[in-house]
């Protein structure tokens, strides 16, 4: 854990791409949920974030 805590704070590709995964499947579950509004509200945004962040960070250094 504080390794990827370290390589967070240093900038490195790997954990801010598992982040921004998490980010990206979790806008897709927010969005085939059926139960909850405003989770489906906000389920483009978070996947857009998700995936903006993922072109970002794959220019970080490993």
């Amino acid at each position: 854990m504080s390794e990827f805590l370290t390589g967070l704070m240093r900038l490195r590709r790997g954990p801010w791409e598992m982040v921004a995964t998490i980010l990206i499947a979790l806008g897709v579950f927010m969005l085939m949920q059926p139960f909850v509004l405003w989770a489906f509200t906000y389920s483009f945004i978070v996947t857009l974030i998700g995936t903006v962040m993922f072109i970002i960070v794959s220019h970080f250094p490993e």
